[in-house]
Formats: C-alpha cells, sequence, structure tokens
C-alpha cells in the first residue's frame, strides 16, 4: 500500500511493464501518481458507502419493501459489468471509459455515441449530487437557501480538482473515513435496537416477501437502486493517471464494487427491518426523502437522524461529486483529445497536469443545472432517472465491446470472460432499462437520436469520427 506522499513522487511516465497511451498515439500528458489504494478510494468514494440514506425511501416503495433484495440483483449486474470494464481496461489503458472502449473496441461512430449517451451519465450526476445535498442542508439551516450550498459546493470542489488529482485522492481518503464511521454507528445502533425487538416483519422480508414479489417490481428497483453503484466505472477514467499495470486498475474496480455493495446490502436489510412507517412508504413513497433518517430516528434517537442526514449531504455534495467532477473532465478530455467535442476542452493545466478547461465546463453545467432543477418540484427524480438510463445504456455497449474486440476480432477462446459473463451483463442490465420508468426511457431515447444526428451530421460534413493511430492489441 503506497501513501499519497510517495504517489506524488512518482515517475510521471508509465511502467516499463505498460507501454502507456503512446502507442494508441496520444502523448501522456497527465500525472501518473495514483496507487492501487488511490483507485479503489476514488471508486468507493465515487459509490458513496452511505448512498442508500438519501434513495432509501424510494427504493422500499419501488421494491415492496424488498430494498435488500434490489441492491443484491444491482450488485449481481454490475458485477458483470465491472468485469467488462475490468477486460476492456487492459485492452485499452486510457481516459474515456466506454467511449474508448467501445470506439476502438467496435469502431469509432459507436464509441461516438456509446460517449455520448454516458455524457447523460456523468454531465448530469454531479448537478444531482449537488442539488440533493443542498437541499439537505437547506433543511437544516433554511437561513441559507439552496442555490447559496449549491454555489459554496460547486466552487470548493472545482478548486480541489484544480489543484491536481493528487489533491483530490488526499480529500477522498478523509471522506471516506468519516463516511464509514457514520455508517458503523448507524449499524451498531440499528442491531442493537433489532435485538430490543423494535424490528418489524420477518427477518427476511427485505430480501423476499412472497405478498409483493414480482420480477418486474423488484428489477424496476433495481433501476433506481444502481444509482448508488455509479462510480466504480469512474475508476477507469483516471487509467492515464494511474502508476499501477492495468490488471491492478482492473481489479481495484471489481474490489470496489464487491465492497460498496456489501456495504448496501446490510444497510439498507437493518433499515428496511426498522423503517418505522412501512405501509406509508409502500402506498406514498418517500417525496420528502426523510424515509432513512426517520428511521435512524426510531431506533437511536434525533441526535442519529441528525447525523445520518448531515452526512449524507456532504457525501454527496462535497466528496461523490468532488470525484464525478473530475470524472467527468477526463471523459470531456478524451472526446476532445479526439476531435469529437470542442478541443479547448482538451487542454491540460501545465503544472497541476489536469483538464482545466473541461473541469470548469462541468462546473458550469452544474451550476446552470442545479439551480434551474431546483425551481422544479421533480428536479431530483428527473435526473436521477436519466442519470440511471444514460449509464445503464452505455453499459450495454460496453458488454457488445468486449465479445467484438475479444471474442471476435481476437479469437479468444476464454469463453467465460470474453464471451458468456458480458452477454449475461447484457441481458441483466437490457431487463434493467426495459423496466426503468417510462419519462426516463423516452428523455434517454431523446437524448440518443440527438447524438444519431450530430454523428450524421459529421458524416454529411465529411468528418467521419476517428481515433488516433487505432491499435487493437490486448495488454498482456
Amino acid at each position: 500500500m503506497s501513501s499519497t506522499s510517495e504517489a506524488s513522487s512518482a515517475p510521471a511516465s508509465p511502467p516499463a511493464a505498460d507501454p502507456g497511451v503512446e502507442r494508441f498515439g496520444y502523448k501522456q500528458e497527465l500525472q501518473r501518481s495514483l496507487s492501487f489504494t488511490d483507485l479503489l478510494i476514488y471508486g468507493l468514494i465515487f459509490m458513496v458507502p452511505i448512498a442508500p440514506f438519501g434513495i432509501f425511501g424510494g427504493v422500499f416503495q419501488a421494491s415492496g419493501g424488498m430494498v435488500a433484495l434490489a441492491y443484491v440483483i444491482g450488485m449481481i449486474a454490475m458485477a458483470f459489468t465491472a468485469l467488462s470494464y475490468s477486460q476492456m481496461a487492459r485492452a485499452f489503458p486510457m481516459a474515456g471509459s466506454v467511449y474508448t472502449y467501445a470506439g476502438r473496441g467496435i469502431s469509432a461512430p459507436v464509441g461516438f455515441l456509446a460517449g455520448w449517451v454516458i455524457l447523460l451519465d456523468y454531465v448530469l450526476v454531479p448537478a444531482l449530487l449537488y442539488l440533493v445535498a443542498s437541499a439537505a442542508m437547506a433543511s437544516f439551516i433554511p437561513a441559507v437557501p439552496i442555490w447559496a450550498w449549491l454555489i459554496g459546493f460547486i466552487v470548493l470542489n472545482t478548486v480541489v480538482n484544480y489543484l491536481g488529482i493528487e489533491m483530490t485522492a488526499r480529500m477522498n481518503k478523509i471522506m471516506l473515513v468519516a463516511e464509514l464511521i457514520v455508517l458503523a454507528i448507524f449499524l451498531v445502533i440499528g442491531l442493537v435496537a433489532l435485538a430490543q425487538g423494535k424490528g418489524h416483519g420477518s427477518p427476511l422480508s427485505p430480501l423476499f416477501d412472497s405478498s409483493t414479489f414480482s420480477w418486474p417490481l423488484v428489477f424496476g428497483a433495481v433501476s433506481v437502486a444502481v444509482l448508488s453503484f455509479l462510480g466504480f466505472d469512474g475508476i477507469s477514467m483516471l487509467a492515464e493517471e494511474s502508476r499501477e499495470d492495468t490488471r491492478k486498475l482492473g481489479r481495484s474496480m471489481v474490489y470496489a464494487l464487491a465492497l460498496a455493495g456489501v456495504l448496501f446490502v446490510v444497510q439498507t436489510w437493518v433499515a428496511a427491518l426498522l423503517a418505522p412507517n412501512r405501509e406509508e412508504l409502500l402506498t406514498k413513497g418517500d417525496p420528502a426523502g426523510t424515509a432513512f433518517y426517520d428511521t435512524a430516528a426510531y431506533a437511536g434517537g434525533h441526535w442519529l437522524s441528525v447525523l445520518t442526514a448531515v452526512a449524507t449531504a456532504v457525501a454527496w455534495g462535497f466528496a461523490n461529486s468532488l470525484v464525478a467532477q473530475a470524472a467527468t473532465s477526463r471523459l470531456l478530455f478524451a472526446m476532445a483529445r479526439d476531435r469529437q467535442l470542442p478541443s479547448f476542452l482538451g487542454k491540460i493545466h501545465p503544472k497541476h497536469k489536469v483538464p482545466v478547461n473541461a473541469t470548469f465546463l462541468v462546473a458550469a453545467v452544474s451550476l446552470v443545472l442545479g439551480l434551474y432543477m431546483s425551481s422544479r418540484g421533480d428536479g431530483i427524480t428527473l435526473l436521477g432517472t436519466l442519470v440511471n438510463f444514460g449509464a445503464m445504456t452505455a453499459f450495454l455497449a460496453l458488454h457488445v465491446s468486449v465479445i467484438v474486440h475479444y471474442f471476435v476480432r481476437q479469437r479468444s477462446r476464454d469463453w467465460w470472460r470474453h464471451l458468456i459473463a458480458p452477454a449475461i451483463g447484457f441481458l441483466i442490465l437490457l431487463y434493467v432499462v426495459i423496466n426503468a420508468k417510462v419519462a426516463a426511457q423516452v428523455l434517454g431515447f431523446v437524448w440518443l437520436a440527438i447524438g444519431i444526428l450530430i454523428l450524421a451530421g459529421t458524416y454529411m460534413m465529411g468528418r467521419r469520427p476517428t481515433l488516433s493511430a487505432i491499435n487493437t492489441e490486448v495488454s498482456e
């Protein structure tokens, strides 16, 4: 395990065993300083170990009370996606995530569309995080309006990201420890409350309830619950800033997902058994977003409610949105570098080695969207459904890229990793997308249609999407 101070003294060039991005026609511009531990912590922070706190009530209603089951299925679905990410990260160790993998694994036009779809996730998710956190803080300190909290969070995170990826890594470690302490406090008090007989229903009801169970119902809930898992894939955005080999890059995604998944299942299981207003949640939902905090108050008192709510606000508004902004700026940088977005987004700060213009653009978009959505009654719900739809659709392209690149082009006979696993992951996610909310489907497909029109326009102008020095060799 390497410390951040050790990471800062690491050489800027890739290890000798890793030929880096030069073989793909790019110049190594970002600072290679992140260790395996940094990547693992980054993924955990992006997913937020206490993410279910903020959406517990919505998942409870959508799943018919089987919150733990929704998270178990979500973890399984994302596990197959993490395996596909790890395979493509070995083949193409570059920033850009699904955009890079689909573009080089299938074709440049498909990569553009995959990048366009996942932009719906990456560009919108910082605004969603800032909005949720700002609303939570304003509920406790009403004298400070939502827009003021929004601006404060955005300015703070932009400054930290501007100072470089090492500063981001340091803040990640501090925030992760704080979140895990709050989670541990809730779990201890929650288990004590259950031992005292405060629980409701069968101990297995959060995992299976015959009175409400149906596969469409559960997978509809999964389409909401996976919001908590989004972020492990953000590790792939830091491929050009990792000083580890490509195997460890992929491994960090799998480990981060597994650790977060276990924490999600345990905390939602305990909360579902303690929820004091079960019937009301099932019939009316949780429009105020306070179901988890009400459960915490029932288990341990008002102080625990305040602690979990404030922790959620800080985790979403600072820790999670900090890494989300960093990941989004790397996606914009990767697409701009290939001239599929304006070239000014590909500028790297000479001192801090970060995509500076992309970082500022993400901040500006988050501010505008956050202020607009804060004026809508359904702003948080709308942003959340769009983020999920964009991610799930892009992940479908990821699974296909594994099969095309390895099984078809490379003639791999690793049937499990290069055909069966990505095919299973594809089918699970397809079912989740089909059972997603209609509003998300409509708006998501409208966004995809816009991307297709843009792609068609580039062809008409004779500017077919291309990638620099496409190389389909597999990293061994």
